[in-house]
């Protein structure tokens, strides 16, 4: 589905991807792992065409998209929920979800998502009409998915979605992000938090100084003694 293939990126002089490959196929959960500053975030927002890479391609469902515009990669089925959320506080949870589906012109199929959604995320429905700004950390992590899947997206880009949150309400979001996929949903999941990741993904990289240092199935990766003393402190 996803191909991305020797890319580099730089911002100005200062190159902070290096010669990146990955790829994720249709149906998988795969995980993007690293500290703070390994690239994460500039490696979703490149896919996304937030950022143009220096060098390379990015192929999705057999396109080249790596300078195609975010507007054009949304339409084309890829997603992008930000790091922090993003959401826009002044505007109502409602309002919020709605900007999920700018790109959509069927208001009947808007109606049936959003009811959907709500089904996901019951306390969204129930401040449908608070603001955004006044919601929890977890509920505008809910509200960011949320707002990502009203676009129906085929690849859905997830930044550090455990990010800042209580432990009880990232096991929530985990089953959130599992049922997504049992679903059909496509995931990129980039985070710091290792053992999520490793549990929910079917294959995971890791980022380290913008460069992959490992790459495999999950399962092997959460067993690997590297990994284990790096992010796992064991």
């Amino acid at each position: 589905m996803l191909k991305v293939d020797s890319v580099d990126v730089y911002y100005g002089a200062i190159r902070i991807l290096h010669n990146i490959s990955i790829k994720v196929n249709r149906g998988e959960i795969v995980g993007l792992l690293g500290v703070n500053g390994a690239g994460k975030t500039t490696l979703l927002k490149t896919i996304a065409g937030l950022i143009k890479p220096s060098s390379g391609c990015i192929e999705f469902m057999g396109e080249r998209i790596e300078k195609a515009s975010p507007h054009t990669i949304l339409r084309m089925g890829i997603s992008y929920c930000p790091e922090g959320r993003g959401i826009f506080p002044s505007l109502t949870v409602l309002e919020n979800l709605k900007m999920g589906a700018y790109i959509r012109k069927d208001e009947g199929g808007v109606k049936k998502d959003l009811e959907e959604i709500f089904l996901y995320f019951p306390v969204l429905k129930e401040r449908k009409n608070q603001l955004g700004g006044t919601l929890s950390g977890g509920e505008q992590q809910m509200l960011a998915i949320g707002r990502a899947l009203l676009s129906r997206p085929k690849l859905l880009l997830l930044d550090e979605p455990s990010q800042g949150l209580a432990p009880i309400i990232v096991t929530e979001i985990a089953k959130i992000i599992k049922d997504l996929n049992r679903r059909g949903v496509t995931i990129l999941l980039a985070e710091q938090n290792a053992f999520l990741t490793l549990r929910l993904a079917h294959r995971a990289y890791i980022l380290e100084t913008g460069e992959i240092r490992l790459e495999g199935k999950a399962s092997d990766l959460l067993c690997d003694e590297r990994v284990k003393k790096a992010y796992l402190g064991v």
